[in-house]
């Protein structure tokens, strides 16, 4: 049997990650911007809220949303758009036609 080959991801480069160094959110409890199990309601809503308060005043909001769509992210708010909304973004995007 042949011996599995690993995949080795390239070391991160810094400078790609630079932004997160002046994200609003670095010094916040990352709890705020993912929603626990069965969270729903009023309490979902509250939470959902006071994330993108933290997103609203971020300098670098833009380069987060770019992160999150670029990768793929399916959980938690980024760029100060939730899960759904990113869904939804990404859906237009595909049914825009050419120019």
């Amino acid at each position: 049997m042949p011996a599995l080959k690993l995949l080795k991801l390239p070391p991160p480069v810094a400078e790609s990650w630079e932004w997160q160094m002046h994200a609003g959110c670095r010094d916040v409890d990352g709890s705020l911007f993912f929603h626990p199990d069965n969270e729903r309601g009023e309490a979902r809503e509250n939470r959902l809220a006071a994330a993108k308060r933290v997103c609203g005043q971020c300098v670098v909001r833009t380069q987060c949303l770019e992160y999150a769509l670029d990768s793929g992210e399916r959980h938690g708010i980024w760029g100060g758009l939730s899960e759904d909304e990113r869904t939804r973004m990404r859906r237009a995007e595909r049914r825009r036609p050419i120019s």
